[in-house]
């Protein structure tokens, strides 16, 4: 029984005390009373601090920084005849621009024009033990003071040198665009400082920093280096390389997951087609190689071939659902008295499937092998190619070409090694490339989870928050990016798998709120290690995490009857948090008034040394829900999005905002739209199309994201930093509109599927033949 006049606090004050009860159900009359407070009453309450958890101490970042740091003095930078500097990054460019951000930092330091600085992709290089992992966001991060470092030192080297050639002291020597000047005498160019700075033995040289006032290009914002050459075609992916002989290859794959070939029935047959070269089997399917890519298709689909049986099969989703809620663990914290404020949440599997399909070329001979591949970790992918050859890694050669995505698929070298075993099966070298059907049926897949969530709220505080999270296995077996811990990973047993995942989770999940006694716990199922093909799928646990924390805030601030914002804001731990917080609400007027179907959700993610926020208005009203565009049904429309990021010192304000808003199309549609369906053993989507990645219909009308500045001097993460907060806003502002939480994401998955599933075998669809029409 309670106060009919209650108020709910949607950024209005409740103008006096209220108290609520409830009738309670059984036979008879019984009531409670629950002793929550009201708005008012709110600003009296002191949160109970809660101690910091491992991320607020030592993340994941200050782990793989450390991992790299001892390797670091390797990194270096040459200066050309021309004085142009020239830089091979130790990581891969998959469209996070690097390429940029990296060659801003070495042009401030060299005083250099950036036109001038040159950024090209090393090939794998062993002795960079542990600093050649694309990975957590940690790039510019670990790479930022030992980039500055080497510039800083070519800087001086040519300085000594001009001052030979001038005949002045180092002091007196001024620096601009490339040339060194001595006042009143004359100059040089830094080519010709070059000719004369170099050594043939290793030298001690101590350098200073350019303070922070002085950095002219870092902060300021600059268009991509490679933005021509990707819009007009000119940009050279793996595919777009011209090997010589290497011929268009693809594969014949299972009709159920990780299914293997046993034989083949028409080999004989299959080489008559036209334009088809070799076919032969290798362990994950059958290669067939053409002239191009449309008769490898024409040949797949005219391919009999036998196989094993898959790894699930029979399986569906909701087994694999239960069989992880019996790996739960048990939430603890007694009540006490308290009122318990609890979600159950279910997310399930996702395409880790980037825009360019997974590829690679491979040219296999004299038992020595090189390998062309955007790939993340190619120290691990030079030995997973010579195990698979039975060779050397010391005979293989890997080279690291741009990519066009990523999400975390391509720490995997599948592609590769595939290549890499065609190529020695037909004694010829391959342009090995994944069809769009194979990526979300054979490729890597974030695991399906689930999340218990917990909060205890006592006399209108938070006295504990517990979570509970369970997942299908994630391949960490790439290990640090090395062979050698990715061997260990890959241990039979799953359980070094398990420590890479349970050292990942604790490292990089925390609640950004005083709650009291905060437990997060993860438990993965090792019975499922070599079931699914999964791996650390853009921002790995934290959109899963972090979105069913957000509603459950919703839940706590929604039973104390205080506004969404003002409550997080009153328990945010943290200046960085409480900063974007405040910056997005004022971006997208928090608080306003919307019509009945529509809504506003806010949420926050903080990680990669900063945090983003993430406003959005979502309309769920049966006109939007219902409308159809190409026979799918497209579901709420999310109209407005604003994101405010804190990312420590912004190296490109152009980049980070081109990152966050790629993140926040990823969050939004995983929390609405974007999953995997397994039924019978095998995913049902076969594309993009089909898994429902965020299309034009449900991008918002209105997008805006501004940096906030917390005085950092160093720079954070920006590559998977928006996605959890925008999936976790996304979810929010849903649940506000219709009334009730959601707890199963995407929010559509059990909605009739808007495809007809393609079929399994073959198993890929007819190619294109009149230039029009196209399959996804």
């Amino acid at each position: 029984m309670g106060d009919s006049n209650q108020v709910e606090a949607t950024g209005a004050q409740v103008k006096r005390r209220t108290f609520v009860g409830y009738v309670m159900g059984g036979a008879g009359l019984a009531v409670a009373a629950d002793m929550t407070v009201g708005a008012t009453e709110a600003e009296a309450i002191i949160p109970i601090p809660s101690v910091p958890q491992i991320p607020e101490l030592y993340d994941l970042n200050d782990f793989l920084t450390h991992c790299a740091l001892p390797t670091s003095q390797l990194i270096a930078i040459k200066i050309d005849e021309k004085g142009d500097a020239h830089f091979a990054l130790p990581r891969s460019e998959v469209g996070q621009g690097l390429t940029t951000s990296m060659a801003m930092v070495i042009a401030d330091e060299l005083d250099l024009p950036l036109d001038r600085v040159h950024v090209t992709l090393a090939p794998a290089r062993p002795e960079l033990l542990f600093n050649q992992l694309t990975g957590g966001s940690n790039s510019m991060i670990s790479m930022y003071t030992p980039l500055r470092v080497a510039s800083a030192i070519a800087r001086k080297r040519l300085l000594k040198a001009a001052a030979v050639l001038l005949g002045g002291n180092i002091n007196q020597l001024v620096v601009k665009l490339g040339v060194i000047e001595l006042p009143g005498v004359g100059s040089v160019t830094f080519g010709e400082a070059a000719a004369k700075a170099g050594t043939d033995k290793i030298e001690k040289e101590d350098v200073e920093l350019k303070p922070s006032a002085k950095l002219k290009v870092v902060g300021t914002p600059q268009k991509r280096k490679d933005a021509r050459a990707a819009v007009t075609g000119e940009k050279k992916f793996a595919m777009d390389l011209k090997v010589p002989n290497a011929l268009p290859t693809m594969l014949v794959r299972a009709p159920d997951l990780n299914g293997k070939p046993k034989s083949i029935g028409n080999k004989a047959e299959l080489l008559k087609m036209p334009g088809v070269t070799h076919v032969e089997i290798i362990p994950t399917g059958v290669a067939i190689r053409a002239k191009t890519f449309g008769q490898c298709i024409e040949a797949i689909r005219k391919a009999s071939v036998t196989w094993t049986a898959g790894t699930v099969p029979g399986k569906d989703a909701d087994d694999i659902r239960n069989e992880i809620r019996k790996a739960e663990l048990p939430l603890v914290a007694p009540k006490l008295g308290a009122i318990s404020v609890e979600g159950e949440f279910t997310f399930h599997f996702r395409s880790g499937s980037p825009l360019e399909p997974n590829c690679a070329i491979a040219d296999v001979k004299g038992g020595k092998a090189t390998i062309w591949g955007s790939l993340k970790s190619p120290q691990d992918t030079q030995g997973r190619v010579a195990e698979a050859i039975g060779t050397s890694k010391l005979n293989v050669t890997v080279n690291v070409v741009e990519g066009g995505g990523s999400f975390g698929r391509k720490l995997f070298s599948d592609a590769a090694v595939e290549a890499a075993q065609a190529s020695k099966a037909f004694g010829a070298p391959v342009k090995l490339m994944w069809h769009r059907a194979d990526e979300p049926r054979q490729g890597r897949v974030h695991p399906m989870t689930t999340s218990r969530v917990r909060a205890s709220v006592l006399l209108g505080t938070v006295v504990t928050f517990e979570q509970r999270h369970t997942s299908v296995s994630t391949d960490f077996t790439h290990g640090l990016g090395d062979r050698l811990t990715a061997q260990v990973a890959a241990l039979p047993t799953g359980l070094a798998n398990l420590a890479f995942s349970q050292t990942i989770f604790l490292l990089t999940q925390e609640i950004p709120y005083n709650f009291g006694v905060v437990t997060q716990l993860l438990n993965e199922t090792n019975f499922d290690f070599k079931r699914f093909n999964t791996s650390s799928v853009r921002n790995i646990y934290s959109p899963d995490v972090r979105c069913a924390n957000e509603l459950i805030v919703d839940q706590i601030a929604k039973r104390l009857r205080q506004d969404p914002l003002q409550f997080r804001l009153r328990h945010a731990k943290s200046k960085v948090v409480r900063g974007v917080l405040e910056k997005v609400a004022e971006m997208g007027d928090w608080g306003r008034s919307m019509p009945a179907g529509t809504a506003q959700g806010i949420a926050v993610h903080k990680e990669y040394k900063g945090a983003t926020a993430v406003l959005v208005e979502i309309d769920c009203r049966p006109e939007t829900v219902n409308r159809k565009v190409r026979d799918a049904v497209t579901g709420p429309r999310v109209t407005k999005a604003y994101v405010a990021a804190d990312v420590g010192l912004c190296i490109n304000p152009l980049g980070v905002k081109a990152q966050m808003m790629g993140g926040f199309m990823d969050g939004m549609g995983q929390a609405l739209t974007y999953s995997n369906h397994l039924k019978d053993g095998h995913f049902l989507e076969a594309s993009w199309d089909n898994s429902a990645y965020a299309r034009q219909w449900n991008t918002p009308f209105e997008f805006n994201c501004e940096i906030v500045d917390s005085g950092s001097k160093n720079p954070g993460g920006v590559g998977e930093a928006g996605v959890a907060a925008s999936m976790a806003a996304t979810a929010c502002a849903y649940g506000r509109a219709v009334g009730k939480m959601p707890t199963e994401f995407p929010i559509n998955f059990r909605d009739e599927l808007h495809f007809e599933p393609k079929s399994f075998t073959p198993s890929v669809p007819a190619a294109p033949t009149d230039g029009l029409q196209f399959t996804y």
